[in-house]
């Protein structure tokens, strides 16, 4: 697909911190040209949570953010039903955080830009008003689908140097087991490696994979799924020529002397792989779809309602996607 102009910002929920994290990211990014984004959002609320003090310039193009990114957040304008609170989430929003989703992978479709970062969502809000889905990234993959690309989601986290991806997500940890299956695995790994020589220049990825029980099993004693179900994943991966590690002891499988052994750690469940991320980098951490036709990052948490206007909010993990964005973007390019 064709990748072009500047990067686009989604809303996100707007009474939570991502008023003040836009800020934040545009204000240490204006000066990188390679970085350059607009916000999908209401440009008179943002201005607003940042006491006029974010200088803000509407566009009605995404072709227009280029020439004035260096002096003021580009905004492509969309007026909200009601401006709520700092963390007093207002129902009339819900709707609008939605279409702003829809509008940027419209725009990413149409080749108008040339990635798009999310600000965070506040889920039980749009639940609230007929949201079907777990999160961005499978609404993402959901809109892809209906526009007719074939896609296989891959949710990776970017923390300090380590690349982790949970092979389950949001399920209950007493599903992880019946849930696991060796074509997942195999399906994941195929996308993680893929994506990884597409985006990371990783000419040859080594994939290192958890196992699910302590001791990943111990020979069978602590269960059975590393020898019925990951290990026979592993072997069909290394029979296609992936170079391939594990399953790994969980407890030992992030120290500093492990990490060098991998590129990306497959991880069987979701805290087994956010974990070892947010402990190395809580503050600047990336979540990353892979498996999409276009480039999609996001920051590494919620939307903090209980700290929203209250200047506490730490830009870095916002202002580290965007920068992963566009270096994924130009390694796509070649």
């Amino acid at each position: 697909m064709t990748r072009g102009g500047p990067i686009v910002l989604t809303s996100g929920e707007p009474a939570g911190i991502a008023p003040e994290i836009t800020a934040g990211a545009w204000f240490s990014l204006r000066n990188n040209s390679e970085c350059c984004f607009f916000l999908l959002g209401d440009a008179e609320y943002w201005r607003s949570r940042n006491d006029n003090a974010l200088p803000v310039r509407k566009i009605d193009d995404p072709g227009e953010a280029a020439g004035i990114f260096s002096t003021a957040l580009p905004v492509l304008h969309r007026p909200l039903a009601a401006h709520p609170g700092p963390g007093r989430i207002a129902s009339a929003t819900a709707n609008q955080v939605i279409a702003a989703i829809d509008e940027s992978v419209g725009l990413a479709f149409l080749g108008k830009v040339s990635a798009i970062v999310t600000n965070p969502i506040q889920k039980e809000a749009l639940f609230a008003a007929g949201f079907r889905h777990q999160g961005h990234t499978d609404y993402l993959a959901a809109l892809s689908r209906k526009a007719g690309h074939s896609v296989h989601e891959v949710m990776m986290l970017v923390a300090g140097g380590l690349r982790t991806i949970p092979v389950t997500v949001h399920i209950p940890l007493a599903d992880v087991s019946r849930s696991l299956t060796t074509q997942a695995i195999v399906d994941q790994a195929r996308v993680t490696a893929h994506d990884l020589r597409r985006y990371f220049a990783i000419s040859s990825p080594r994939l290192a994979f958890t196992g699910l029980n302590p001791h990943a099993g111990e020979n069978g004693a602590f269960g059975t799924e590393e020898r019925d179900v990951i290990e026979p994943a592993l072997r069909q991966l290394a029979d296609e020529g992936l170079a391939v590690l594990g399953p790994l002891p969980a407890d030992s499988a992030f120290h500093a002397e492990a990490r060098k052994r991998y590129d990306a750690i497959l991880c069987m469940y979701h805290d087994q792989a956010l974990i070892p991320a947010k402990t190395l980098d809580f503050h600047g951490g990336i979540n990353v779809s892979l498996g999409l036709p276009f480039v999609r990052t996001s920051p590494d948490h919620g939307t903090a309602l209980d700290i929203a206007g209250r200047s506490r909010a730490d830009p870095r993990s916002l202002t580290a996607a965007i920068e992963l964005a566009a270096k994924m973007v130009q390694a796509d390019r070649g």
